[in-house]
């Protein structure tokens, strides 16, 4: 999507080389996600600015956004044209979101990207990863939880309050807990 290669799984273990860039993201993304959370929806130009810094990529002016808005990484976001997050969203993003065009974000929406072990040994010592793909013109109603791994079919509609655990096909009605569909569109 975006013209850039694929999220790819991954299990990023604990005490690597590569869990020290996770929690160096992790830092940067809570400090810029700090200032970008002082700015109101007025500054709109502004938010795009601070949006691309934390990102790494430039977000198109038909980008909007109304913080707060909580991240943990935000160097794996991906989002396309005419773009709208409300406000309160966190997107947990070590796993990789990609946001198309005309996608919708409702208010306290999570698109959660990873996880861990369900072992109790292996619990701590790693993050599993897996992205997240909201296809062109979805929207994703208030309080929407999007759990690793889900790809949201283009046109689709996430009901408010809904847990998403699976995919969601095309053209889709989905809601409840876990969310389930409710009815075909168009």
């Amino acid at each position: 999507m975006h013209g850039e290669p694929p999220f790819l799984p991954r299990e990023v273990r604990i005490g690597t080389p590569e869990s020290e860039v996770m929690f160096n993201n992790i830092r940067r993304a809570m400090r810029l996600t700090a200032e970008l959370n002082k700015l109101s929806f007025d500054d709109a130009e502004e938010i795009r600015a601070r949006f691309s810094e934390l990102t790494g990529r430039k977000v198109d002016t038909t980008f909007s956004l109304i913080p707060p808005f909580y991240t943990d990484h935000g160097v794996n976001i991906r989002v396309g044209r005419n773009v709208f997050i409300n406000q309160c969203c966190t997107l947990m993003d070590i796993g990789g979101i990609d946001i198309a065009d005309d996608v919708m974000i409702g208010p306290k929406v999570n698109l959660i990207t990873s996880s861990h072990p369900l072992e109790p040994s292996r619990r701590r010592a790693s993050a599993v990863a897996r992205p997240i793909i909201l296809q062109k013109n979805v929207w994703i109603a208030a309080a929407v939880t999007i759990l690793p791994g889900v790809t949201v079919g283009e046109n689709s509609v996430v009901g408010a309050g809904s847990v998403v655990t699976a995919d969601v096909a095309p053209n889709s009605f989905v809601a409840g807990v876990p969310a389930r569909l409710i009815r075909r569109l168009g």
